[in-house]
């Protein structure tokens, strides 16, 4: 377990992802957050790394900053999604081993299972077959992160874990309307075509294939339960083991933000993986499970992006 004031690194703490973990220790207690800003330390600049885990010696690392995007950002920068994440996450890894952290938390993504993995996904799947073509870079430098975390474990007893959360959503979203995730492109799009009276709004795809969401508040409340109650070699899947239709998806976005145009579907488009549910069974066994049910977090999400006045330039 963290003691309340021990030291704590959060690697991206200005991400959806990092502010969340960030507001979950702050809620659980911890006073001891360190974090810095890209400006602050470069992580893909391994000296830069070195010195400051030299300097601040953390005891816990979550490691929640990424390059990360949609579709379109992962098949248009290819070379730049596995370069730029593999060096941070390496350079945060190596750092932390080599200065004594105590316990590491590697933050990875869904799409590192095969394409046609069995569904519901369990942890074991990983590496059985191809990856999904249209997110195959980033998908690569994830595995490599979670496999340098368990090498150390096997190879220097260290007590390395890593998370694999399904689609997120939530506050401080990246809502940009061509390298955002399809949830909080659906609320741009939707708001978007409310405000400028529009009697429809073309989605990407058929609308077939099926997702799962899982707000971004539940995820570092299984991070921070992760770091005090669970060491392993083998990742935990964090979702909610709930699936829907992109279809139905778009329908409960526009009912939320209040859209009642017609919605149609470029089928020339791709529609990615055709099914992506994760096994949250590891998860629910060592004793956790979500909270936020998808309209009540979809409803969350409308209203941080009502309020973020920079949302038309991220």
């Amino acid at each position: 377990m963290m003691e309340q004031n021990a030291k704590i690194y959060v690697a991206g703490h200005r991400g959806m992802v990092g502010s969340a973990i960030v507001r979950e220790l702050q809620r659980q207690g911890y006073n001891n957050i360190i974090t810095r800003t890209h400006a602050e330390l470069d992580l893909i600049n391994q000296e830069a790394v070195n010195r400051f885990f030299e300097q601040e010696k953390p005891e816990y690392v979550f490691l929640a900053a990424a390059k990360v995007g949609g579709i379109i950002a992962n098949q248009t920068a290819l070379a730049d999604f596995m370069y730029e994440n593999m060096m941070l996450e390496m350079n945060v890894i190596h750092a932390a081993w080599q200065n004594g952290c105590k316990k590491l938390e590697f933050l990875g993504s869904s799409c590192i299972y095969p394409r046609m993995a069995p569904q519901p996904m369990p942890e074991s799947c990983l590496l059985t077959s191809e990856l999904e073509q249209t997110n195959e870079a980033y998908a690569l430098a994830k595995i490599s992160g979670l496999k340098y975390c368990e090498y150390l474990n096997r190879q220097y007893g260290t007590d390395y874990i890593s998370v694999m959360p399904t689609n997120l959503y939530g506050p401080n979203d990246n809502y940009h309307p061509t390298h955002s995730h399809v949830l909080p492109a659906l609320i741009r799009r939707f708001h978007e075509a409310k405000e400028q009276g529009l009697d429809e709004v073309t989605c990407w795809g058929d609308g077939s294939p099926l997702r799962e969401f899982l707000y971004v508040d539940d995820l570092a409340n299984l991070c921070v339960f992760l770091m005090n109650n669970y060491s392993g070699n083998e990742t935990v899947n964090a979702g909610t083991g709930k699936e829907l239709s992109i279809k139905a998806l778009t329908e409960l976005v526009a009912k939320v933000v209040g859209y009642e145009g017609r919605i149609l579907w470029d089928t020339s488009k791709p529609n990615g993986t055709p099914r992506k549910l994760l096994d949250v069974s590891k998860a629910k066994a060592l004793g956790w499970t979500y909270r936020t049910e998808l309209e009540d977090g979809i409803r969350l999400s409308y209203q941080d992006f009502l309020s973020n006045p920079m949302r038309a330039e991220r």
